[in-house]
């Protein structure tokens, strides 16, 4: 009798500590992959709202072509994001302070993945497609965030121009 409980409860034990993490990896990936967030730069965008298409090239020399865009406050646009290069690249949408705060971040865990719709990781030769309601005027910025990118200043900035100019 012995010999059979001691299985059984090494069975019961892992199966009880699996079962949260299984849960927690389910809810984890709908939370990003359903929900929309209010950022200060924007919301994520619907395709069947998009108003026009911005390319953005990201290229080895750390740079973005263009680096700097304009955009209409209330304008959904989708930023198709190429990869030119032969190295991985990142596009991310945020203020500075984030930026900074992300790319510390990204040092510390260089293979985190990305799965917010201001975020694209884009192998080379691939492109990505980011959907984004610039509903907040200001000055925002952009940046490759994998480590040695951003320092190296692969950065851009986004003009969201109000309606009242």
């Amino acid at each position: 009798m012995k010999n059979f409980i001691t299985p059984m409860l090494l069975g019961l034990t892992i199966a009880t500590a699996t079962i949260p993490v299984l849960a927690h990896q389910a809810n984890h990936s709908a939370h990003h992959a359903m929900e929309k967030e209010q950022k200060d730069w924007g919301i994520g965008g619907d395709a069947s709202a998009v108003t026009r298409t911005i390319e953005i090239t990201m290229l080895d020399t750390m740079r973005f072509v263009p680096d700097q865009i304009t955009v209409k406050q209330g304008e959904t646009v989708r930023l198709t994001v190429k990869n030119s290069g032969k190295v991985m690249h990142e596009l991310v949408i945020g203020t500075k302070q984030e930026l900074d705060m992300h790319a510390e971040m990204m040092k510390k865990h260089p293979n985190m993945e990305h799965d917010e719709p201001y975020m694209a990781h884009v192998a080379p030769g691939k492109s990505a497609d980011m959907i984004w309601n610039f509903n907040r005027a200001g000055q925002f910025d952009f940046a490759c965030l994998l480590p040695g990118h951003y320092s190296a200043g692969m950065v851009g900035k986004i003009n969201v121009t109000s309606g009242a100019q």
